[in-house]
Formats: C-alpha cells, sequence, structure tokens
C-alpha cells in the first residue's frame, strides 16, 4: 500500500475536519471532573461532533463502540467510555478522537488532570505533550520518520518512562489509518523519507514506568503492565514546504491543559485557545 499525497485542497479539508476534532477537545473539556462517567463524555462528543454536520471516525471503526476513547490512569489507548467508570480527583484522563468532515478525517488525543493531580502526574502529562511537539518539529521534508520517533524517545526517557512500542502513529486523510506507520522511538536515519503533501498522525503514548503493555479482558483497553500511569498527546500533521503544519489545532492555540482546565468553566480559555465562544 502506498502513501498517499495530498492536495493544498484536501489539506484544507483536512484541517476543516481537524478544527471540529480540536472543538470536540475543548467541549469534553468543559466536563471534565469528578462525579463524571466517561459514557457522559462520550455522549458530549457525539451530540457537539453531530452539530457540526460530521461524524465519528471511530465509532464503528473495526467495532469500536463508542464515540471516543477515555483511558483513565493505568489505561494506554482505546478504553472504551461506560457509565461505572466514574472520574475522580486527581485521575488522569486521555481522550483520543477523531472526525469524519465532508469524507476527510483526523485524528487528535489530549490528556487531561481530573481536579488536582499529583506532581508526578503533572510531570507526565507535560513531557509527554512536549514529546509530540518536539516529534511534530522533525516531520520536515526529506527528514526520514526515524527523526519523529527518534527526538520522542530520547525526551521521554532522559525523563525516566516507557515510551509503548506496541502502538504507534500513522498516515491519515482519506481514512482513519493509513501508510506509514509513525513510531515513537527509532533512530533519525530509518524509515521512509517524508514528503510534502503526507499527513500523518504522531501520538506519543508514554508510560510512567515501563513500555510494556496489555490487553485488558474487554479486548480493547491497552493497559500498562505495572499499573503505572499512561499519558498520550496526538495531532494530525501536514507535510508542507514550509514546515509541518498542525491541522487539529488552530494556530497560536493555547497547548497547556493545566492552564486550560483552569480556566475551564469560562470563555477567556477558549477565546484564548482560538475556539470562538
Amino acid at each position: 500500500m502506498g502513501v498517499n499525497i495530498y492536495t493544498n485542497k484536501e489539506v484544507t479539508r483536512i484541517m476543516e475536519s481537524g478544527m471540529i476534532a480540536f472543538e470536540t477537545h475543548m467541549r469534553i473539556r468543559e466536563h471534565i471532573r469528578p462525579g463524571i462517567s466517561t459514557a457522559e463524555l462520550d455522549e458530549v462528543a457525539h451530540d457537539f461532533i453531530a452539530s457540526k454536520h460530521a461524524k465519528p471516525a471511530f465509532l464503528g471503526l473495526y467495532g469500536f463502540p463508542a464515540t471516543i476513547c477515555a483511558c483513565v490512569n493505568d489505561t494506554v489507548v482505546h478504553g472504551v467510555p461506560n457509565k461505572k467508570t466514574v472520574l475522580k480527583e486527581g485521575d488522569v484522563l486521555s481522550v483520543d478522537l477523531g472526525v469524519v468532515y465532508k469524507d476527510y478525517f483526523s485524528d487528535t488525543a489530549w490528556t487531561w488532570p481530573v481536579g488536582s493531580v499529583s506532581n508526578e502526574a503533572r510531570q507526565l502529562i507535560t513531557v509527554t505533550q512536549q514529546c509530540l511537539f518536539k516529534g511534530i518539529a522533525e516531520a520536515q521534508i526529506d527528514n526520514r520518520i526515524g527523526a519523529i520517533g527518534e527526538v520522542v524517545q530520547k525526551h521521554a526517557e532522559s525523563n525516566g518512562y516507557g515510551v509503548v512500542r506496541q502502538l504507534v502513529g500513522h498516515g491519515i486523510g482519506r481514512a482513519a489509518h493509513e501508510d506509514p506507520q509513525v513510531p515513537n522511538y527509532g533512530r533519525r536515519k530509518e524509515g521512509m523519507k517524508i514528503r510534502a503533501g503526507m499527513v500523518i498522525a504522531i501520538e506519543p503514548m508514554i508510560n510512567e514506568g515501563t513500555h510494556d503493555v496489555f490487553t485488558d479482558s474487554d479486548k480493547w483497553s491497552v493497559k500498562t503492565k505495572d499499573g503505572k500511569l499512561s499519558a498520550h498527546f496526538e495531532h494530525t500533521i501536514a507535510i508542507t514546504g514550509t514546515g509541518p503544519v498542525i491541522c487539529t489545532m488552530p494556530k497560536g492555540a493555547n497547548i497547556n491543559v493545566f492552564e486550560l482546565m483552569g480556566n475551564a468553566s469560562g470563555h477567556k480559555a477558549d477565546e484564548r485557545a482560538g475556539v470562538s465562544a
């Protein structure tokens, strides 16, 4: 299977999809608090995406039963929202979601603190988001895919964290998952050469402890083998002649999740994050 190369017009469509995905995260953020279930957050996401005349990319994908993947604490990815999983003070919540708009896909994940979290949780979230933006900076024409993985791995491991190996980033655009695979580990000179017109999802999945994971009995939730915390951030990135363009976040948006959560109840955070109130 070859790598899709997207035209400027197609990248614009992917960015339209990506803005809906970003706004969905910001809407979910407003509802994250102790006492809410992940099923309720899933409903918020589903209703918001529908209000934008778009579709949830994950719902039904490979049989997945929900709009969002909601992952609490030691769940790395693919957590299925449910009424029994109720958030509590100090939890770490990763939300991964995709949008289909005018036949083009976007994919993006954020990790959020629930109320006041430990210093350890704060550091893991912060470093994982740093890993994402370090990886994005390497998504340059004529670099190889391995350059992304190398910088993510070095930053995570220099902070004492484990980089998940079993799951990787991917191409995206006309389908939710396309070539190439985009690992969060590797070496700069390895992998496919990055070309203009490629669109990829870069998504560091970083564990507080071991990089080893397992799939839970629900056959979806991937969890850390040692039961320690995990964090996950993801953006859809278009490769252009002037550098990588983030399709799932407005230019100049506020990316500090702790600052965003501190203003979650008002419109000021929305304006600063580039979302129209």
